[in-house]
Formats: structure tokens, C-alpha cells, sequence
């Protein structure tokens, strides 16, 4: 009779316990909130200028270059030119 009744309670507080501790915490009408900040959806990584140096037979150079940002390409293509005059 001992073992039916430590038996009962045991099953009991497993089956109950788990019930409660997963219910009483919440309050009502409150969940997890998320803020939308537009600021961070907006900013995108920045690619770097891609450069493909080519050499003739002659001995001229020559480049093709690739980029999201055009002013990033402009600026690259100025340091080029500048580089390669000296």
C-alpha cells in the first residue's frame, strides 16, 4: 500500500509540476516583442573594387574594373592611373 501511494505521488508531480511551471510565468496579452529598426535593414556591406590588371605585348597595361558603388570604381581608376604614370 506504501509503494501505491509514493507511487501516485511521484507520478502525480511529474505529470503536474511541468504543467504549472510552463503556464504560471506568463502574463496575459504580453509576448515577445520585436522592433523593426529600418536603419540597420537598410545598410548593406560595402563590396570592394574588383581589378583585373592586363598586359599587352607592348608592354601597356590595361584593366577592367567591378564595383556596386560607381564612385568607388571612379576613385580606383584615378589611383591607377596615377600609379602607373609614376
Amino acid at each position: 500500500m506504501a509503494k501505491f501511494n509514493v507511487v501516485s505521488v511521484l507520478l502525480f508531480m511529474t505529470l503536474f509540476l511541468p504543467v504549472v511551471a510552463c503556464t504560471e510565468g506568463r502574463s496575459e496579452g504580453q509576448g515577445a516583442v520585436f522592433e523593426k529598426r529600418p536603419e540597420i535593414i537598410e545598410i548593406r556591406p560595402q563590396k570592394p573594387v574588383k581589378i583585373k590588371l592586363k598586359r599587352n605585348s607592348n608592354g601597356n597595361y590595361s584593366w577592367e574594373l567591378n564595383g556596386d558603388n560607381p564612385e568607388k570604381v571612379i576613385e580606383t581608376d584615378g589611383k591607377l592611373r596615377k600609379a602607373l604614370e609614376e
